[in-house]
């Protein structure tokens, strides 16, 4: 136990040197620590409804929550072990910008519809490419037809390059935002839910701070993202074929290499989507461990200083994540 322990702080101490070098305050997160910084923006949803406070039982989990403090722009945590069902999560159940981490469940409906038969891999849709206009010009920003491609093509730019003409020409096949969204709620998904396509999205941005602000508008909270992680991974929505389709796309995601990937083994399997917006980035994804467990993880980050910052902060979270779950022992015990 004392081996495991000292190499988890070893890490701790390499991921937090890299943050204070960019400016950031560590301390060690308390209970109490978790409750003002859950408290503080509860009060800035407007509602009764309150999300269940952080528990630090373990030297893994303290340190997510110290990584994931809020002091220079809210962060929200989730992840599961999809073997165990243990958890971790800051600010899980609050909503941030969904950014380009909606493209998960954009193809996740497409690819239902091709599961239905109403659609098809191999069928040609052109990009919708936007058609340059002044923000806030109209509720939906204008766009042309581009060149057409496969939908597996569009799939893979979507998600590997974070296409957006590939991404939107995938949403007008489905039917828009609102397709999305039906598709989300027969799944179970409550907790996310998509108001615009992304040529509107990237149109628009910057109307609010993410950091300061909570917009429930294109947003998912991290427990809901992981729910869709999770279900993607068991197989819950999509047949055996749509499903690799979309997970291996995940694989192969070229965008976001200071972000989730930064840190981990050189040796490490994972499938993730990132997203960026003005002070807001995020990755999320599924870590596969060396002893075959997945866990499912969601980074939401705003503020920070700057992207710079923001990458470093999703790098060192996900890296706590990974080596959490690999060596805390009191993780993993007590969900046995």
């Amino acid at each position: 136990m004392r081996g495991i322990l000292g190499f988890f702080t070893r890490r701790v101490v390499n991921v937090s040197a890299m943050l204070l070098a960019c400016g950031a305050s560590l301390s060690p997160a308390t209970a109490g620590d978790l409750d003002a910084i859950q408290s503080a923006f509860d009060s800035a949803l407007g509602t009764e409804q309150r999300a269940p406070r952080a528990v630090v039982s373990s030297p893994f989990q303290a340190q997510v929550a110290t990584l994931a403090g809020a002091q220079l722009g809210r962060i929200g945590v989730a992840a599961v072990d999809l073997s165990t069902g243990q958890s971790v999560s800051v600010l899980g159940n609050q909503p941030f910008p969904m950014a380009s981490t909606s493209k998960i469940a954009i193809v996740a409906t497409f690819l239902d519809g091709v599961d239905r038969g109403q659609f098809r891999l191999e069928d040609q849709y052109p990009l919708m490419v936007p058609v340059p206009s002044r923000k806030f010009d109209g509720p939906v920003a204008p766009v042309r037809a581009g060149a057409q491609y496969s939908a597996l093509n569009l799939i893979e730019m979507a998600i590997t390059r974070s296409d957006n003409h590939a991404t939107d020409a995938l949403l007008a096949v489905v039917g828009g935002p609102q397709a999305v969204n039906r598709w989300m709620r027969r799944a179970g998904l409550t907790e996310m839910h998509i108001d615009r396509d992304i040529a509107t999205l990237v149109r628009d941005d910057g109307a609010v701070d993410p950091a300061r602000t909570v917009d429930s508008r294109d947003s998912a909270t991290p427990l809901g993202m992981v729910r869709l992680l999770s279900g993607l991974h068991r197989g819950e929505w999509l047949s055996a074929s749509s499903r690799a389709v979309l997970l291996g796309a995940m694989e192969r995601c070229r965008t976001g290499t200071r972000r989730m990937r930064a840190l981990l083994p050189d040796d490490a399997r994972i499938a993730h989507k990132t997203g960026t917006l003005y002070n807001t980035s995020s990755d999320v994804g599924i870590f596969y461990m060396p002893d075959g467990r997945a866990i499912a993880a969601a980074i939401y980050v705003t503020g920070q200083g700057g992207k710079p910052n923001r990458d470093t902060r999703i790098a060192a979270i996900a890296r706590a994540i990974y080596d959490g779950y690999a060596t805390d022992t009191a993780v993993r015990t007590a969900a046995r």
